[in-house]
């Protein structure tokens, strides 16, 4: 007994030491939080490039984008988009920036463009935007009026299974899956029949919320941006696209692919992320 005793001490007290550990390099962290008290990083740092997903899609689509940026010494995130409304997913998105010390370059597909069009706004660590067939909101558009506005979407409210779901306040809530039958024809039609097949049954819906949802005022109207605009995309038209990234201002540059250009294309959206992360002093 006197044993068993003694271990759990031993124990609570590695504990107790752990999670004192934590709490100092949470403090610590915290001190350096932009907007708060700007973290000291030395001249000449790579930026921080932050990959964020789209409806349909998970961070696994960046397979690519992240070995190539990784092997070339830059530190890279890419973050899970929860996909439950376009204010509290950029809320979500702006405490992960606000944690990275010096420069960013945040990078955007498909809804994921609208989220951190929000979240980057009034941030002075997120030096670029890249957006990656992307929906570029202005203050007061949903994502639902952009993808509505020019014809040649296949991503219509028939090509949609809603699904819904019970919210912890008891009302109800709606996901919105790209159904298998259109999936690979609308959102992925230039990558194997075998991977699109894996992709539609493992989608991450988004709510009918997060498309629905106004953008508010957007960073893009501070902050340089980019666009890869994707003239094959059954998703967002190509008309779309070029109407949001003139408005934005963005740096254009045209792939020949389908939605998910950062899979079909990798060596395009690589280039278009390194022409802003050279654009950080």
């Amino acid at each position: 007994m006197k044993i068993t005793l003694h271990r759990s001490y031993v124990v609570l007290a590695l504990l107790v030491a752990l999670v004192g550990g934590v709490l100092l390099a949470t403090a610590s962290t915290s001190a350096s939080v932009p907007g708060h008290n700007d973290a000291k990083v030395g001249k000449g740092a790579k930026p921080t490039v932050v990959l964020v997903h789209g409806a349909w899609a998970d961070a696994s689509g960046w397979q690519r984008e992240v070995e190539r940026l990784t092997s070339a010494g830059y530190p890279v995130i890419a973050p899970a988009n929860p996909l439950r409304g376009l204010s509290s997913d950029a809320t979500y998105l702006r405490g992960i920036l606000e944690t990275i010390p010096g420069p960013v370059v945040l990078v955007g597909h498909s809804y994921g463009g609208a989220v951190i069009s929000n979240a980057a706004t009034g941030l002075s660590n997120v030096k670029a935007l890249v957006y990656i067939a992307a929906f570029v909101p202005a203050a007061g558009e949903p994502v639902a009026q952009l993808a509505q506005q020019f014809p040649g979407s296949l991503a219509t409210e028939d090509a949609l299974d809603a699904r819904p779901y019970s919210l912890p306040n008891g009302d109800q809530g709606v996901d919105l899956y790209l159904k298998s039958s259109i999936f690979r024809e609308a959102f992925a039609g230039d990558l194997p029949q075998r991977t699109t097949t894996v992709m539609q049954a493992s989608q991450r819906p988004f709510s009918l919320a997060a498309f629905t949802e106004p953008s508010a005022e957007p960073a893009w109207k501070t902050t340089p941006s980019w666009y890869l605009l994707a003239t094959n995309d059954k998703t967002i038209p190509p008309a779309a696209q070029e109407f949001m990234a003139k408005r934005a201002g963005a740096r254009i540059v045209k792939v020949r692919s389908s939605h998910v250009a950062m899979q079909s294309h990798p060596d395009a959206t690589l280039a278009l992320i390194k022409q802003a992360i050279s654009s950080v002093r």
